[in-house]
């Protein structure tokens, strides 16, 4: 029974997928991502419903548009396979929990701010706000109004580290080091983190993205490298990694 419901949420993450790829792609540009039907970018064709079979229709018109040959972005179907593999990997991890659930919501942050910055540089106030209250109703029935109330303040404390650290950034290299949302999404992290452990998602981000960024850098020369996807992951991993502000004192010898 419990493959049986990995499958399940794999095949839901894959359907979410390529919803929160039409969220990161509609969301910052102010268009209906409800009642408007998804079209090509290039030749504004109606997509049919065997055209946005999540995964599978990317391979069947291999990466094209049927009508105008146009490139279809690989970061589509990597999205809507990733997802699918965290949900699945979620539910096998948590089961029927309210960190399952947790779980899920920064899934499917990540994804939609991977997509909006990635295309945009930007991650949308209106995304942030709306997770952050969905992090605050779940912390509510998943530790109580007390740890509730500590985790705003744990917020408010990561989300001033961040600022401080953009201010010395700015300093450092003449130019804006990181972007709003950046920094506005510390906060969220402190929703559900410990200050140690928000701490540490920032270190851990940045670690992750200096070599691709490095890579980046060389290969399209590219001064301007979105951040928010590597703070993300590097919240995703903590999160999942079930690690302890206890087990990293014991680890330092503290």
């Amino acid at each position: 029974m419990l493959y049986i419901y990995v499958a399940c949420f794999f095949l839901l993450g894959l359907l979410m997928g390529s919803f929160y790829c039409v969220l990161g792609m509609r969301i910052p540009e102010k268009r209906n991502f409800i009642f408007d039907h998804s079209r090509c970018d290039s030749c504004s064709h109606e997509l049919k419903l065997y055209e946005m079979i999540p995964v599978f229709s990317y391979f069947s018109q291999e990466g094209k548009c049927r009508y105008c040959n146009a490139k279809i972005s690989p970061l589509l179907p990597l999205v809507e396979m990733a997802t699918g593999i965290l949900y699945a990997i979620s539910f096998f991890s948590f089961g029927f929990t309210l960190d399952f659930l947790l779980a899920i919501l920064i899934i499917s942050l990540l994804m939609i701010v991977l997509v909006s910055d990635l295309s945009y540089l930007m991650i949308p106030d209106s995304i942030l706000i709306f997770f952050a209250l969905c992090f605050l109703i779940v912390q509510y029935f998943r530790v109580g109004l007390e740890e509730t109330f500590y985790h705003l303040l744990t917020g408010a404390f990561l989300f001033v580290l961040m600022y401080l650290i953009m201010c010395l950034g700015n300093k450092l290299f003449k130019k804006e080091s990181l972007g709003g949302g950046d920094i506005k999404m510390l906060f969220l992290f402190g929703l559900i983190l410990d200050p140690l452990l928000g701490t540490l998602s920032i270190f851990l981000g940045s670690f992750i993205a200096l070599p691709i960024s490095i890579i980046i850098f060389i290969k399209c020369k590219e001064n301007i490298i979105p951040f928010g996807p590597f703070l993300l992951l590097s919240f995703l991993l903590i999160y999942f990694s079930k690690i302890t502000p206890e087990m990293i004192l014991t680890f330092l010898g503290i």
